[in-house]
């Protein structure tokens, strides 16, 4: 198993509480998503969320880095460990997410 892979699995435990988490591996890391809005990633640089209000609450010591060359800056998760308040944050960021983007539907 990848380390990403690891980390994922990892993750994804972390947040076993919330309903309709779910990851998809994409070219090496991994999407997350919470009730179908995007608010994380795990990239090279590990496991990233969107900023948000709650987010940069919940993570003051958090520092915006872009996740890869070109992306918009995210913020690196600094309490993986504790999970109660991982839980609180991401339930916290949802109404702060856009909502996905529909599919564009093929001709």
């Amino acid at each position: 198993m990848s380390k990403n892979a690891e980390l994922a699995a990892y993750v994804t435990e972390q947040l076993s509480d919330l309903e309709d988490i779910r990851n998809i591996p994409m070219m090496g890391g991994y999407v997350f998503y919470y009730g179908e809005k995007i608010f994380g990633g795990i990239y090279d640089k590990g496991f990233m969320v969107k900023v948000t209000q709650a987010s940069q609450k919940y993570m003051p010591d958090s520092v915006q880095e872009p996740p890869y060359q070109g992306a918009k800056p995210m913020l690196p998760v600094t309490i993986l460990e504790d999970k109660e308040m991982l839980q609180a944050m991401v339930r916290e960021m949802y109404p702060e997410l856009p909502e996905r983007k529909p599919k564009k539907k093929k001709e």
